[in-house]
């Protein structure tokens, strides 16, 4: 194990995320506090408790990916940079800009890179597995999505 590139890829996928904050923090006690929400909405303490075990596990992944060589198969690269430069881009079009129709559209080309991720990743290893929380996270982050869209339209 080389714990060197272990702590760089989750660091690195931990300061994308943290960038996104940026834009969320802005918003989620102003903008975000006055839109309609549907009823399953979460509290807001448990987004960042839960988007930082999903950067962990995403950062776990992507170690994995380089340590054992199949990072160099372009599919694993391609996916795997679009889903976290989809990520980032969200928290500014829904928080920054604060346009859930924007943010929609972007969560589900992030829902599809993420599929595509887990599915090029698991033909190298059972790693890919490691995504299916995320997964989950932004099905559900997506469900909100069109609900806070609908209800705020």
């Amino acid at each position: 194990m080389n714990i060197l590139k272990l702590v760089a890829s989750i660091l690195a996928v931990l300061a994308i995320g943290f960038a996104g904050s940026f834009f969320t923090a802005q918003s989620v006690q102003t903008w975000y506090a006055g839109v309609e929400k549907p009823f399953f909405t979460p509290p807001n303490w448990l987004f960042g408790p839960a988007w930082t075990l999903l950067y962990f596990l995403i950062g776990i992944v992507l170690y994995i990916a380089w340590e054992n060589g199949f990072w160099n198969d372009s599919r694993v690269k391609a996916t795997f940079f679009t889903q976290l430069g989809l990520n980032f881009l969200w928290s500014i079009l829904f928080f920054g800009l604060q346009n859930p129709l924007a943010g929609l559209v972007d969560i589900i080309a992030l829902d599809i890179a993420v599929i595509l991720t887990i599915v090029y990743i698991y033909r190298h290893s059972k790693a890919s597995l490691l995504l299916l929380p995320y997964l989950g996270w932004i099905l559900f982050a997506s469900a909100l999505n069109f609900a806070i869209y609908l209800l705020n339209a």
